[in-house]
């Protein structure tokens, strides 16, 4: 009986304690990004198809990033919404971001972007990046692409040659 009493008494004070003790609040995302990687444009024209999903480059052409970046409920934002966005590659290298529709002159959807000119001294390889992406109300979430170095941006050996694109 004894061993009951005191058996009942451990647990009610375990009780009191997790009811009472701090809930432990948890960092809910609050940001998505998702995005892609295409060849793009160039003053001097184009080196292959334009917008058209590609993770392998040659040095001299243009790589851009597209991005989304969604809130808790789905909503793509926009500049409205976005305070910044940053494009960081893995040499350290930090690409700004725009806003803007796509394609430009008769657009069919809105997202920020981040154009790269691969250097022609730049090394062949694989290229990790990441994005961060900070709201209007100050929450920040970083967005890296699978660790699996396949899928990154590889810069490859070989000369590019532009071709002027026809107008959209």
């Amino acid at each position: 009986m004894q061993a009951a009493r005191i058996a009942f008494a451990v647990a009610v004070s375990v009780a009191a304690l997790v009811a009472n003790a701090p809930a432990q609040a948890q960092d809910i995302q609050k940001l998505f990004v998702e995005g892609d990687i295409v060849r793009g444009n160039t003053p001097l024209g184009a080196t292959g198809p334009i917008c058209v999903l590609t993770s392998q480059f040659k040095r001299g052409e243009n790589v851009v990033f597209r991005i989304r970046v969604r809130n808790l409920q789905g909503k793509p934002l926009d500049m409205a919404g976005i305070k910044s966005i940053e494009v960081e590659l893995a040499d350290g290298r930090k690409l700004p971001t725009r806003y803007g529709g796509h394609p430009p002159r008769q657009p069919t959807d809105f997202f920020w972007t981040a154009a790269w000119m691969i250097p022609e001294n730049y090394p062949t390889g694989s290229l990790g990046y990441s994005i961060t992406a900070t709201d209007m109300e100050g929450n920040t979430v970083k967005w890296e692409p699978l660790r699996e170095f396949r899928s990154w941006p590889t810069v490859i050996t070989g000369t590019v040659e532009y071709v002027k694109q026809a107008q959209q």
